[in-house]
């Protein structure tokens, strides 16, 4: 999909399907082309990409017509107009909180290149010239705007984020909120369930896309489950997550098949 494409589905209610893509070796292309792939996404929060190489997968990714959402390192409308302009199809904002926070990203992906003073007066309902307004839609049509909800505030604020005009998905980051409910990665807690739930059921309503990060390994169901409730931002895995749920998996048969005792697993959290 390209970026107008991805958001016009997301708006439409439709599910789209993507992963992390974390290597940025050029053979993973073939790959996600094979795949039918709506999106792939790039995580600068918590990953250690440089300016000038996530540029180059956007580009390689918008290429192959597969939109690159890419994460940013903080809820910041600068760095949100730098991914864009390095080739991003759509911002994902982390641990969003206020109804603000997600105004001023939306001019960020959706007003862009305006700031200032005369971006405040559009975010607060003054119209825009017809010529203006008409370049704005075709510059920033294929923008999608998504904000990750991790914590109990963002929960509590939920209802305000939701009405913000612009905003097409919401994220749930399971790790970050598991931890903020006091449970973390209690993934089968009934406290962290209705969490999702809640958080999916509201975003729905209101006609926003919704979605979940799955990250661990026992967690196909509850992807089924969520997207049936109604997540159709469904953003399963990716390439090194499923990497190292592969190797453990097919290094403990073998070395079972061999007689060897198990090992304790290391490294079992992988905090994206």
């Amino acid at each position: 999909m390209t970026g107008k494409e991805l958001v016009k589905a997301m708006r439409a209610g439709q599910r789209v399907y993507g992963t992390l893509v974390v290597s940025p070796a050029p053979e993973w292309l073939k790959v996600v082309e094979g795949l039918n792939l709506d999106y792939v996404f790039i995580d600068t929060e918590h990953i250690a990409a440089d300016r000038m190489q996530v540029s180059w997968m956007c580009r390689a990714f918008q290429a192959i017509k597969v939109a690159p959402l890419v994460r940013i390192p903080s809820p910041d409308p600068y760095q949100a107009c730098m991914v864009l302009d390095a080739g991003a199809a759509g911002v994902i904002a982390p641990y969003i909180e206020t109804p603000e926070q997600v105004m001023q990203l939306v001019g960020a992906t959706k007003h862009k290149p305006i700031k200032g003073r005369y971006l405040q007066q559009l975010l607060d309902g003054t119209p825009a010239p017809s010529g203006l307004r008409s370049y704005l839609d075709e510059l920033d049509g294929g923008n999608a705007m998504i904000v990750n909800i991790e914590s109990v505030p963002a929960m509590e604020a939920l209802d305000e984020i939701l009405a913000v005009p612009g905003l097409d998905a919401v994220l749930v980051g399971p790790h970050d909120l598991s931890c903020s409910l006091g449970i973390p990665e209690e993934w089968d807690n009934p406290k962290f369930i209705k969490a999702v739930d809640t958080i999916i059921t509201k975003a729905r309503v209101r006609g926003v896309s919704a979605g979940i990060h799955i990250m661990y390994e026992a967690g196909l169901e509850a992807e089924v489950r969520w997207a049936k409730l109604g997540a159709n931002f469904i953003f399963h895995h990716g390439d090194i997550l499923s990497f190292r749920f592969a190797m453990k998996r097919d290094l403990a048969w073998i070395k079972q098949e061999l007689g060897e005792r198990p090992e304790a697993a290391k490294g079992e959290s992988l905090n994206i």
